[in-house]
Protein backbone atom coordinates (compact mmCIF):
# COMPACT_ATOMS: atom_id res chain seq x y z
CA UNK A 1 0.00 0.00 0.00
CA UNK A 2 0.89 3.56 -0.93
CA UNK A 3 1.20 5.67 2.29
CA UNK A 4 0.91 9.66 1.74
CA UNK A 5 3.25 12.41 3.16
CA UNK A 6 2.25 15.89 2.65
CA UNK A 7 5.85 17.60 3.08
CA UNK A 8 4.90 18.92 -0.06
CA UNK A 9 5.20 22.09 -2.13
CA UNK A 10 2.31 24.41 -3.50
CA UNK A 11 3.33 26.50 -6.84
CA UNK A 12 0.67 29.02 -9.11
CA UNK A 13 -2.15 28.21 -6.91
CA UNK A 14 -2.22 24.42 -7.85
CA UNK A 15 -1.18 21.68 -5.60
CA UNK A 16 2.52 20.55 -7.21
CA UNK A 17 4.24 17.93 -5.77
CA UNK A 18 7.75 16.43 -4.11
CA UNK A 19 9.61 13.75 -5.76
CA UNK A 20 11.90 11.83 -3.46
CA UNK A 21 13.85 10.51 -6.28
CA UNK A 22 14.78 11.73 -9.83
CA UNK A 23 14.00 8.10 -11.00
CA UNK A 24 11.71 8.03 -13.82
CA UNK A 25 9.24 5.05 -15.16
CA UNK A 26 10.88 3.18 -17.72
CA UNK A 27 8.89 3.30 -20.71
CA UNK A 28 8.66 0.82 -23.67
CA UNK A 29 10.67 0.81 -26.79
CA UNK A 30 7.13 0.62 -28.54
CA UNK A 31 4.59 3.26 -27.52
CA UNK A 32 1.61 1.21 -26.11
CA UNK A 33 -1.54 1.66 -26.92
CA UNK A 34 -4.25 3.26 -25.00
CA UNK A 35 -7.98 2.04 -24.64
CA UNK A 36 -9.79 4.22 -22.22
CA UNK A 37 -13.26 3.00 -20.72
CA UNK A 38 -15.19 5.67 -18.88
CA UNK A 39 -18.74 4.84 -17.84
CA UNK A 40 -21.76 6.98 -16.97
CA UNK A 41 -22.97 7.31 -13.53
CA UNK A 42 -21.64 4.01 -12.17
CA UNK A 43 -20.93 3.78 -8.76
CA UNK A 44 -18.00 2.58 -6.90
CA UNK A 45 -19.78 -0.69 -5.64
CA UNK A 46 -21.63 -1.03 -9.40
CA UNK A 47 -18.42 -3.90 -9.85
CA UNK A 48 -18.33 -7.37 -8.48
CA UNK A 49 -14.32 -6.22 -7.77
CA UNK A 50 -15.71 -3.45 -5.92
CA UNK A 51 -17.96 -6.05 -3.61
CA UNK A 52 -21.95 -5.52 -5.91
CA UNK A 53 -23.17 -8.84 -4.98
CA UNK A 54 -26.35 -8.77 -6.56
CA UNK A 55 -25.15 -9.05 -10.56
CA UNK A 56 -21.83 -10.21 -11.92
CA UNK A 57 -19.48 -8.47 -13.66
CA UNK A 58 -17.02 -10.81 -15.08
CA UNK A 59 -15.07 -9.13 -17.55
CA UNK A 60 -14.42 -5.93 -15.72
CA UNK A 61 -13.19 -8.05 -13.11
CA UNK A 62 -11.03 -9.93 -14.88
CA UNK A 63 -9.46 -6.24 -16.14
CA UNK A 64 -9.07 -5.92 -12.25
CA UNK A 65 -7.52 -9.55 -11.90
CA UNK A 66 -4.71 -8.90 -14.82
CA UNK A 67 -3.93 -5.50 -13.14
CA UNK A 68 -3.72 -2.46 -10.57
CA UNK A 69 -6.85 -1.63 -8.87
CA UNK A 70 -7.81 1.72 -6.90
CA UNK A 71 -9.60 2.00 -3.88
CA UNK A 72 -8.69 6.10 -3.30
CA UNK A 73 -9.71 7.22 -7.12
CA UNK A 74 -12.10 10.54 -7.35
CA UNK A 75 -13.17 11.58 -10.91
CA UNK A 76 -13.44 15.49 -11.61
CA UNK A 77 -16.04 16.39 -9.86
CA UNK A 78 -19.61 14.76 -9.48
CA UNK A 79 -21.30 15.70 -12.88
CA UNK A 80 -20.53 14.57 -16.08
CA UNK A 81 -19.23 17.89 -18.22
CA UNK A 82 -16.64 19.54 -16.07
CA UNK A 83 -15.63 15.92 -14.96
CA UNK A 84 -14.67 15.24 -18.21
CA UNK A 85 -12.92 18.61 -18.80
CA UNK A 86 -10.99 17.94 -15.61
CA UNK A 87 -10.06 14.51 -17.11
CA UNK A 88 -8.95 15.35 -21.19
CA UNK A 89 -7.05 18.65 -19.58
CA UNK A 90 -4.75 17.47 -16.43
CA UNK A 91 -6.96 20.43 -14.51
CA UNK A 92 -9.12 20.58 -11.31
CA UNK A 93 -12.78 21.56 -11.04
CA UNK A 94 -11.16 25.29 -9.99
CA UNK A 95 -9.47 25.68 -12.90
CA UNK A 96 -11.19 23.74 -15.47
CA UNK A 97 -12.64 25.91 -18.13
CA UNK A 98 -16.10 23.63 -17.84
CA UNK A 99 -17.26 23.96 -14.59
CA UNK A 100 -21.26 22.43 -15.10
CA UNK A 101 -23.52 20.77 -17.49
CA UNK A 102 -24.71 24.05 -19.13
CA UNK A 103 -26.62 23.71 -22.38
CA UNK A 104 -26.43 25.87 -25.34
CA UNK A 105 -28.67 25.83 -28.16
CA UNK A 106 -28.79 24.37 -30.78
CA UNK A 107 -27.47 21.00 -29.77
CA UNK A 108 -24.65 20.51 -26.95
CA UNK A 109 -23.21 22.03 -24.31
CA UNK A 110 -20.91 24.62 -22.67
CA UNK A 111 -17.63 24.58 -25.42
CA UNK A 112 -14.01 23.70 -24.11
CA UNK A 113 -12.39 26.97 -25.54
CA UNK A 114 -10.05 26.96 -28.39
CA UNK A 115 -6.90 27.27 -27.03
CA UNK A 116 -7.54 24.23 -24.89
CA UNK A 117 -5.01 21.83 -24.60
CA UNK A 118 -6.66 18.20 -24.42
CA UNK A 119 -4.83 14.93 -24.47
CA UNK A 120 -6.34 14.06 -27.37
CA UNK A 121 -4.37 16.47 -29.08
CA UNK A 122 -0.64 15.35 -26.70
CA UNK A 123 -1.70 11.70 -28.37
CA UNK A 124 -1.74 13.65 -31.78
CA UNK A 125 0.90 15.20 -31.73
CA UNK A 126 2.98 12.12 -30.31
CA UNK A 127 1.95 10.21 -33.82
CA UNK A 128 -1.43 8.65 -32.09
CA UNK A 129 -4.53 8.25 -34.26
CA UNK A 130 -7.10 9.11 -32.12
CA UNK A 131 -10.94 8.26 -31.50
CA UNK A 132 -13.77 9.04 -29.13
CA UNK A 133 -16.86 6.74 -29.14
CA UNK A 134 -19.44 7.50 -26.88
CA UNK A 135 -20.77 10.88 -24.98
CA UNK A 136 -18.69 14.05 -25.62
CA UNK A 137 -21.11 16.78 -23.38
CA UNK A 138 -17.72 19.46 -24.62
CA UNK A 139 -18.77 21.64 -27.27
CA UNK A 140 -21.15 21.17 -29.44
CA UNK A 141 -20.54 20.11 -33.64
CA UNK A 142 -18.84 23.30 -35.25
CA UNK A 143 -18.46 24.91 -31.65
CA UNK A 144 -14.93 25.08 -30.23
CA UNK A 145 -15.44 22.42 -28.23
CA UNK A 146 -16.36 20.06 -31.37
CA UNK A 147 -14.32 16.94 -30.82
CA UNK A 148 -12.23 17.64 -33.92
CA UNK A 149 -11.25 20.66 -32.87
CA UNK A 150 -10.12 19.30 -29.63
CA UNK A 151 -7.90 16.40 -31.15
CA UNK A 152 -10.00 13.69 -31.70
CA UNK A 153 -9.51 12.15 -35.39
CA UNK A 154 -12.58 9.86 -35.10
CA UNK A 155 -16.00 10.63 -33.05
CA UNK A 156 -19.13 8.76 -33.57
CA UNK A 157 -21.82 9.07 -30.93
CA UNK A 158 -23.82 11.41 -29.34
CA UNK A 159 -22.36 15.19 -29.16
CA UNK A 160 -24.91 16.49 -26.40
CA UNK A 161 -25.58 14.57 -23.13
CA UNK A 162 -29.33 15.71 -22.78
CA UNK A 163 -30.11 13.97 -25.53
CA UNK A 164 -28.08 11.06 -25.07
CA UNK A 165 -30.66 10.37 -22.01
CA UNK A 166 -32.18 8.73 -24.54
CA UNK A 167 -30.97 5.14 -25.62
CA UNK A 168 -33.00 5.34 -29.16
CA UNK A 169 -32.42 8.49 -30.40
CA UNK A 170 -33.04 9.72 -33.75
CA UNK A 171 -29.48 10.57 -34.73
CA UNK A 172 -25.92 10.60 -34.13
CA UNK A 173 -22.97 11.93 -34.98
CA UNK A 174 -20.48 10.75 -37.17
CA UNK A 175 -17.75 13.59 -36.71
CA UNK A 176 -19.68 16.79 -38.05
CA UNK A 177 -21.96 14.50 -40.15
CA UNK A 178 -25.42 13.84 -38.75
CA UNK A 179 -26.58 10.29 -38.94
CA UNK A 180 -30.00 9.77 -39.06
CA UNK A 181 -31.48 6.91 -37.18
CA UNK A 182 -34.94 6.69 -38.98
CA UNK A 183 -36.21 3.24 -36.83
CA UNK A 184 -36.09 5.10 -33.56
CA UNK A 185 -39.51 7.06 -33.70
CA UNK A 186 -41.10 8.91 -31.06
CA UNK A 187 -44.44 6.55 -31.21
CA UNK A 188 -45.43 3.51 -29.64
CA UNK A 189 -42.11 1.71 -31.47
CA UNK A 190 -40.13 3.34 -29.27
CA UNK A 191 -37.21 1.07 -28.10
CA UNK A 192 -37.60 -1.56 -30.90
CA UNK A 193 -35.20 0.15 -32.95
CA UNK A 194 -31.14 0.82 -32.89
CA UNK A 195 -30.01 0.64 -29.41
CA UNK A 196 -27.45 3.43 -29.39
CA UNK A 197 -24.77 1.79 -27.15
CA UNK A 198 -24.63 -0.93 -29.60
CA UNK A 199 -24.04 1.50 -32.82
CA UNK A 200 -21.07 2.89 -31.04
CA UNK A 201 -19.94 -0.09 -29.74
CA UNK A 202 -19.56 -1.51 -33.45
CA UNK A 203 -17.89 1.59 -34.55
CA UNK A 204 -15.34 1.59 -31.57
CA UNK A 205 -14.42 -2.55 -32.30
CA UNK A 206 -14.22 -0.60 -36.46
CA UNK A 207 -12.12 1.62 -35.29
CA UNK A 208 -9.53 -0.48 -33.74
CA UNK A 209 -8.92 -2.93 -36.86
CA UNK A 210 -8.42 -0.03 -38.29
CA UNK A 211 -5.85 0.97 -36.14
CA UNK A 212 -4.28 -2.71 -36.54
CA UNK A 213 -4.12 -2.20 -40.33
CA UNK A 214 -2.47 1.01 -40.22
CA UNK A 215 -0.06 0.16 -37.72
CA UNK A 216 0.15 3.51 -36.31
CA UNK A 217 -0.55 3.49 -31.91
CA UNK A 218 -3.83 4.44 -30.95
CA UNK A 219 -5.99 6.26 -28.24
CA UNK A 220 -9.28 5.19 -27.82
CA UNK A 221 -11.59 6.82 -25.46
CA UNK A 222 -14.46 5.29 -25.04
CA UNK A 223 -16.95 7.18 -23.23
CA UNK A 224 -20.45 5.08 -22.81
CA UNK A 225 -23.88 6.20 -21.73
CA UNK A 226 -24.42 3.18 -19.94
CA UNK A 227 -25.46 2.88 -16.81
CA UNK A 228 -27.24 6.53 -16.84
CA UNK A 229 -31.21 6.81 -16.73
CA UNK A 230 -32.93 6.01 -19.00
CA UNK A 231 -33.53 2.68 -17.98
CA UNK A 232 -33.42 1.18 -21.11
CA UNK A 233 -31.95 -2.30 -22.69
CA UNK A 234 -33.12 -4.63 -26.30
CA UNK A 235 -35.38 -7.09 -25.35
CA UNK A 236 -32.47 -9.77 -25.35
CA UNK A 237 -31.42 -12.61 -22.92
CA UNK A 238 -29.37 -10.19 -20.71
CA UNK A 239 -32.85 -8.52 -19.29
CA UNK A 240 -35.25 -11.70 -20.15
CA UNK A 241 -32.35 -13.48 -17.82
CA UNK A 242 -32.96 -10.84 -15.14
CA UNK A 243 -36.57 -10.05 -15.00
CA UNK A 244 -38.47 -11.27 -11.97
CA UNK A 245 -35.11 -11.86 -9.90
CA UNK A 246 -35.60 -7.90 -8.22
CA UNK A 247 -38.72 -6.75 -6.34
CA UNK A 248 -39.75 -4.12 -8.86
CA UNK A 249 -41.21 -0.87 -8.51
CA UNK A 250 -42.51 0.51 -11.48
CA UNK A 251 -41.11 4.40 -12.64
CA UNK A 252 -43.42 6.33 -13.96
CA UNK A 253 -41.48 8.14 -16.39
CA UNK A 254 -42.52 9.53 -20.01
CA UNK A 255 -43.89 8.08 -22.79
CA UNK A 256 -43.36 8.30 -26.45
CA UNK A 257 -45.32 11.50 -27.76
CA UNK A 258 -44.75 13.64 -24.24
CA UNK A 259 -42.86 17.00 -25.00
CA UNK A 260 -39.73 16.30 -23.80
CA UNK A 261 -39.29 12.49 -25.10
CA UNK A 262 -36.36 12.10 -27.04
CA UNK A 263 -35.13 15.32 -25.52
CA UNK A 264 -33.97 14.72 -22.50
CA UNK A 265 -36.58 12.94 -20.02
CA UNK A 266 -36.39 8.96 -18.81
CA UNK A 267 -38.15 6.81 -20.45
CA UNK A 268 -40.90 4.83 -17.86
CA UNK A 269 -39.67 1.53 -17.20
CA UNK A 270 -41.47 -1.47 -15.32
CA UNK A 271 -38.42 -3.51 -14.15
CA UNK A 272 -35.73 -0.75 -13.36
CA UNK A 273 -33.51 -3.21 -10.97
CA UNK A 274 -33.49 -5.63 -13.38
CA UNK A 275 -33.10 -3.44 -16.09
CA UNK A 276 -30.01 -1.67 -14.81
CA UNK A 277 -28.80 -4.68 -13.62
CA UNK A 278 -28.69 -5.54 -17.38
CA UNK A 279 -27.75 -2.38 -18.36
CA UNK A 280 -24.46 -2.64 -15.85
CA UNK A 281 -24.00 -6.31 -17.73
CA UNK A 282 -24.25 -5.43 -21.07
CA UNK A 283 -21.31 -2.33 -20.33
CA UNK A 284 -19.19 -5.56 -18.87
CA UNK A 285 -19.68 -7.64 -22.27
CA UNK A 286 -18.90 -4.28 -24.69
CA UNK A 287 -15.48 -4.76 -21.91
CA UNK A 288 -14.95 -8.25 -22.81
CA UNK A 289 -15.49 -7.71 -26.82
CA UNK A 290 -13.35 -4.97 -26.51
CA UNK A 291 -10.40 -6.82 -24.78
CA UNK A 292 -11.38 -9.80 -26.88
CA UNK A 293 -11.07 -8.26 -30.25
CA UNK A 294 -7.74 -6.26 -29.07
CA UNK A 295 -6.50 -10.05 -28.44
CA UNK A 296 -7.69 -10.85 -32.18
CA UNK A 297 -5.67 -7.90 -33.57
CA UNK A 298 -2.69 -8.81 -31.56
CA UNK A 299 -2.69 -5.48 -29.90
CA UNK A 300 -3.67 -6.92 -26.74
CA UNK A 301 -0.15 -7.09 -25.11
CA UNK A 302 0.82 -3.73 -26.37
CA UNK A 303 -2.29 -1.81 -24.71
CA UNK A 304 -2.58 -0.23 -21.71
CA UNK A 305 -6.51 -0.54 -20.58
CA UNK A 306 -8.08 1.61 -18.17
CA UNK A 307 -11.52 1.92 -16.56
CA UNK A 308 -13.14 4.20 -14.85
CA UNK A 309 -16.65 6.11 -14.14
CA UNK A 310 -17.14 9.48 -14.94
CA UNK A 311 -18.93 10.72 -11.09
CA UNK A 312 -21.27 9.08 -8.60
CA UNK A 313 -24.30 7.00 -9.00
CA UNK A 314 -27.65 8.82 -9.91
CA UNK A 315 -30.76 8.71 -8.56
CA UNK A 316 -32.95 9.78 -11.42
CA UNK A 317 -35.19 7.75 -14.31
CA UNK A 318 -36.02 5.43 -11.30
CA UNK A 319 -32.49 4.19 -10.16
CA UNK A 320 -31.76 2.63 -7.10
CA UNK A 321 -28.46 3.27 -6.20
CA UNK A 322 -29.41 2.37 -2.10
CA UNK A 323 -30.55 -0.88 -3.60
CA UNK A 324 -27.38 -2.08 -5.40
CA UNK A 325 -25.27 -0.30 -2.61
CA UNK A 326 -24.06 1.21 -5.59
CA UNK A 327 -21.85 3.70 -3.51
CA UNK A 328 -20.36 1.37 -1.73
CA UNK A 329 -19.30 2.55 1.94
CA UNK A 330 -19.63 5.91 0.79
CA UNK A 331 -22.20 9.09 1.50
CA UNK A 332 -23.97 10.60 -1.03
CA UNK A 333 -24.95 10.52 -4.86
CA UNK A 334 -23.91 12.51 -7.99
CA UNK A 335 -23.98 15.85 -7.50
CA UNK A 336 -22.98 15.14 -3.97
CA UNK A 337 -19.10 16.19 -2.86
CA UNK A 338 -19.40 13.58 -0.45
CA UNK A 339 -17.27 10.31 -1.42
CA UNK A 340 -20.16 8.63 -2.74
CA UNK A 341 -20.34 11.28 -5.26
CA UNK A 342 -16.79 11.63 -6.57
CA UNK A 343 -15.31 8.43 -5.42
CA UNK A 344 -15.11 5.97 -8.53
CA UNK A 345 -13.79 3.02 -9.46
CA UNK A 346 -9.99 2.99 -11.49
CA UNK A 347 -8.62 -0.01 -12.91
CA UNK A 348 -5.59 0.09 -14.60
CA UNK A 349 -4.57 -3.12 -16.67
CA UNK A 350 -0.91 -3.40 -18.87
CA UNK A 351 0.32 -7.00 -19.49
CA UNK A 352 4.44 -7.10 -18.61
CA UNK A 353 4.47 -3.62 -17.01
CA UNK A 354 1.46 -3.29 -14.36
CA UNK A 355 1.68 -6.46 -12.12
CA UNK A 356 -1.75 -8.26 -11.81
CA UNK A 357 -3.64 -8.59 -8.90
CA UNK A 358 -2.22 -5.92 -6.94
CA UNK A 359 -4.11 -3.05 -5.20
CA UNK A 360 -3.23 0.26 -4.35
CA UNK A 361 -5.30 3.36 -1.73
CA UNK A 362 -2.71 5.89 -3.66
CA UNK A 363 -4.60 9.41 -3.37
CA UNK A 364 -5.25 10.12 -7.32
CA UNK A 365 -7.98 11.95 -9.79
CA UNK A 366 -8.80 12.64 -12.99
CA UNK A 367 -6.51 14.90 -13.45
CA UNK A 368 -3.72 12.86 -13.25
CA UNK A 369 -4.32 10.85 -16.11
CA UNK A 370 -3.19 13.91 -18.67
CA UNK A 371 0.57 14.00 -17.14
CA UNK A 372 0.72 10.29 -16.97
CA UNK A 373 -0.36 9.83 -20.82
CA UNK A 374 2.24 13.07 -21.23
CA UNK A 375 4.90 10.37 -19.66
CA UNK A 376 3.99 7.65 -21.55
CA UNK A 377 4.27 8.94 -24.78
CA UNK A 378 6.97 11.57 -24.44
CA UNK A 379 4.78 14.15 -25.40
CA UNK A 380 5.40 16.66 -22.57
CA UNK A 381 5.39 17.09 -18.68
CA UNK A 382 2.55 18.18 -16.12
CA UNK A 383 3.76 21.77 -15.76
CA UNK A 384 0.97 24.23 -15.74
CA UNK A 385 -1.46 21.41 -15.16
CA UNK A 386 -2.77 20.45 -11.65
CA UNK A 387 -2.46 16.28 -11.76
CA UNK A 388 0.86 14.09 -11.58
CA UNK A 389 1.89 11.65 -13.50
CA UNK A 390 1.01 7.95 -12.30
CA UNK A 391 3.65 5.65 -14.27
CA UNK A 392 5.94 5.27 -11.88
CA UNK A 393 3.44 4.36 -9.35
CA UNK A 394 1.86 1.74 -12.62
CA UNK A 395 5.35 0.48 -13.66
CA UNK A 396 6.71 -0.10 -9.77
CA UNK A 397 9.10 2.60 -10.60
CA UNK A 398 10.73 4.90 -7.99
CA UNK A 399 9.58 8.45 -7.83
CA UNK A 400 5.93 8.70 -7.58
CA UNK A 401 5.14 12.26 -6.99
CA UNK A 402 1.95 12.71 -4.38
CA UNK A 403 -0.52 15.31 -4.27
CA UNK A 404 -0.69 17.45 -1.13
CA UNK A 405 -4.55 18.37 -1.54
CA UNK A 406 -7.11 17.56 -3.60
CA UNK A 407 -10.06 19.99 -4.81
CA UNK A 408 -13.36 19.68 -5.99
CA UNK A 409 -16.31 21.92 -6.68
CA UNK A 410 -19.39 21.34 -7.93
CA UNK A 411 -21.94 25.14 -9.61
CA UNK A 412 -24.86 23.88 -9.27
CA UNK A 413 -27.23 23.49 -5.55
CA UNK A 414 -26.19 26.54 -4.77
CA UNK A 415 -22.99 25.76 -4.69
CA UNK A 416 -20.74 23.20 -3.49
CA UNK A 417 -17.07 22.98 -2.89
CA UNK A 418 -14.93 19.97 -1.38
CA UNK A 419 -11.06 19.55 -0.56
CA UNK A 420 -9.28 16.35 0.55
CA UNK A 421 -6.36 16.43 2.37
CA UNK A 422 -4.48 12.77 3.79
CA UNK A 423 -7.20 11.61 6.25
CA UNK A 424 -9.28 15.08 6.18
CA UNK A 425 -11.59 16.32 4.46
CA UNK A 426 -13.59 19.35 4.71
CA UNK A 427 -16.92 20.12 2.82
CA UNK A 428 -18.54 23.50 1.96
CA UNK A 429 -22.10 23.47 1.59
CA UNK A 430 -24.89 25.96 0.54
CA UNK A 431 -22.38 28.39 -0.54
CA UNK A 432 -25.12 30.64 -2.68
CA UNK A 433 -27.75 30.34 0.00
CA UNK A 434 -28.60 32.59 3.23
CA UNK A 435 -26.78 29.84 5.83
CA UNK A 436 -23.27 28.27 3.80
CA UNK A 437 -22.21 25.39 6.21
CA UNK A 438 -18.30 23.86 6.45
CA UNK A 439 -18.21 20.01 7.77
CA UNK A 440 -15.17 18.45 8.49
CA UNK A 441 -14.58 15.14 8.68
CA UNK A 442 -11.59 12.02 9.19
CA UNK A 443 -11.97 9.84 6.59
CA UNK A 444 -9.94 7.30 8.22
CA UNK A 445 -11.82 7.03 11.21
CA UNK A 446 -15.20 7.80 9.76
CA UNK A 447 -15.09 6.98 6.31
CA UNK A 448 -19.14 7.51 5.85
CA UNK A 449 -19.11 10.95 6.89
CA UNK A 450 -21.41 11.02 9.61
CA UNK A 451 -19.43 12.93 12.06
CA UNK A 452 -18.85 16.65 11.55
CA UNK A 453 -15.84 17.82 13.83
CA UNK A 454 -15.66 21.24 12.33
CA UNK A 455 -17.05 22.53 16.01
CA UNK A 456 -14.49 20.72 17.92
CA UNK A 457 -11.73 22.08 15.11
CA UNK A 458 -11.83 25.38 14.16
CA UNK A 459 -7.95 25.73 12.99
CA UNK A 460 -8.34 22.12 11.20
CA UNK A 461 -11.61 23.92 9.29
CA UNK A 462 -8.88 27.06 8.86
CA UNK A 463 -6.48 25.06 7.18
CA UNK A 464 -8.58 23.49 4.87
CA UNK A 465 -10.85 26.41 3.99
CA UNK A 466 -7.16 28.32 2.50
CA UNK A 467 -6.76 25.57 0.34
CA UNK A 468 -10.22 25.91 -1.01
CA UNK A 469 -9.79 29.49 -0.96
CA UNK A 470 -6.40 28.95 -2.89
CA UNK A 471 -7.84 26.18 -5.29
CA UNK A 472 -10.72 28.10 -6.60
CA UNK A 473 -10.21 30.61 -9.44
CA UNK A 474 -13.49 32.29 -10.63
CA UNK A 475 -14.99 31.29 -13.71
CA UNK A 476 -17.86 34.06 -14.45
CA UNK A 477 -19.14 31.39 -17.15
CA UNK A 478 -20.08 28.63 -14.00
CA UNK A 479 -20.05 30.63 -10.51
CA UNK A 480 -19.69 28.64 -7.13
CA UNK A 481 -19.53 31.17 -4.65
CA UNK A 482 -21.57 34.21 -3.65
CA UNK A 483 -20.45 37.80 -5.64
CA UNK A 484 -18.44 35.93 -8.50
Amino acid sequence: MVKLSHALLLAGGAATAASCSSNKAEIPPERPNVLFILADDLGWGDLGCYGQERFSTPNIDALAAAGLRFTQSYSGTTVSAPSRSCLITGTHSGHTAIRGNRELAPEGQFPLPAGAQTLFHDFRNAGYTTGAFGKWGLGFVGSSGDPEAQGVDRFYGFNCQLLAHSYYPDHLWDNGKRIELPDNRNDDSYGSGSYAPDLIHAKALEFLEGAAQDGKPFFLWYPTTIPHAELLVPEDSIIQNLRGKYPETPFQGARPGDPYFLKGAYVAQEHPHATFAAMVSRLDHYVGELVDRLKELGLYENTLIIFSSDNGPHLEGGADPDFFNSNGPWRGYKRDVYEGGIRVPLIVSWPGHIAPGTQTDFLCSFWDLMPTFRELTGSGSAEGMDGVSLLPLLTGAKGQKEHDYLYFEFQEMNGRQAVRQGPWKLVHMAIRSDNPRLELYNLDEDPGETHDLSASMPRKVQELKALMDQAHIPNPDFPVLKGE
